[in-house]
C-alpha cells in the first residue's frame, strides 16, 4: 500500500517516512468494489479525495441527452477527479465503475487540507495538478477559435479526460460531431483519416478511440502533458 501511495500524483516525491506519518495521523477509509460495481454517480458531491490503490476503474462523462459520452480508464495508483474538491463546482463530473476488483482509499476534504498545510510537496503536487487542468481552457479556447479541426477535436477529448487516462473512447455519431464543429462531413472524415494514419486515433461511425493521449495532447501544445 505504501508503494501505491507514493506512486499517486498527489504524493509524488513524498518520502516513505512522511507517507507513514500521513497514514498514521490521517483518517483513511478503505473500500473494495467488485467488477461492474458502481463507485461514484455523476453529480455526487465531491467531499473527499478518492484514490484508486488497486485495480482499474472506468469513468464516463456524458451530456444530458446521452448523445455525447466520453469513457476513460484509470489504473492504480490514481486519483478520481481531484480538481473538483474545491471551487464553484464540487460535484463529481463522471460516473465511475469498477472494471475488476478495485481498492479505493478515501481522504476527507478537511483531512486533506491538513495534509497540504503540513507538507509542501503535497501542496505543490496538488497546485500543479489543478493548474495544469486549468490551463487546458486557454489551449482549448485558442484551438476552438483559430485552430484547425484536428486541434478542436483534440481539445474536446483532452479537456474531458485525466492525463493518466487509458483506453479513451468518445462515443458520438459522426453527424453530431461535424455539426458541432461546423464543418462538412468530408472535411471531418479527412481529418480523422489523417489522425488515424499518424497513430493518434482509430474511429468508427459511432466512436473515436484514442490510441495515444500524449500524441493527442501534442496536437495542442507540441509536447505531452
Amino acid at each position: 500500500m505504501y508503494e501505491n501511495l507514493m506512486g499517486l500524483p498527489l504524493f509524488n516525491g513524498v518520502s516513505y517516512n512522511r507517507i507513514s506519518e500521513i497514514v498514521g495521523n490521517t483518517r483513511l477509509a478503505f473500500f473494495k468494489y467488485l467488477p461492474g460495481e458502481k463507485i461514484v454517480s455523476a453529480g455526487t458531491p465531491c467531499t473527499h479525495l478518492m484514490f484508486v490503490i488497486g485495480g482499474n476503474v472506468r469513468l464516463s462523462i456524458k451530456n444530458r441527452s446521452d448523445r455525447f459520452i466520453i469513457h476513460q480508464t484509470l489504473e492504480a495508483p490514481s486519483v478520481i477527479s481531484p480538481d473538483f474538491l474545491f471551487g464553484r463546482n464540487t460535484l463529481f463530473p463522471a460516473s465511475v465503475k469498477a472494471i475488476d476488483t478495485v481498492s479505493i482509499m478515501q481522504i476527507e476534504k478537511n483531512d486533506f487540507i491538513s495534509i497540504v498545510r503540513s507538507d509542501e510537496i503535497c501542496l505543490f503536487n496538488y497546485l500543479n495538478y489543478i493548474s495544469t487542468n486549468a490551463q487546458k481552457a486557454i489551449d482549448g479556447v485558442l484551438a476552438l477559435t483559430t485552430g484547425s479541426l484536428e486541434e478542436r477535436i483534440a481539445f474536446w477529448i483532452i479537456a474531458l479526460t485525466q492525463r493518466d487516462a487509458k483506453d479513451i473512447v468518445l462515443a458520438c455519431r459522426q453527424r453530431d460531431l461535424y455539426s458541432l464543429f461546423g464543418v462538412q462531413r468530408s472535411s471531418f472524415i479527412n481529418t480523422l483519416d489523417d489522425m488515424k494514419e499518424r497513430g493518434i486515433i482509430d474511429y468508427s461511425p459511432n466512436e473515436i478511440r484514442v490510441i495515444s493521449r500524449s500524441d493527442l495532447r501534442s496536437v495542442l501544445l507540441k509536447s505531452p502533458d
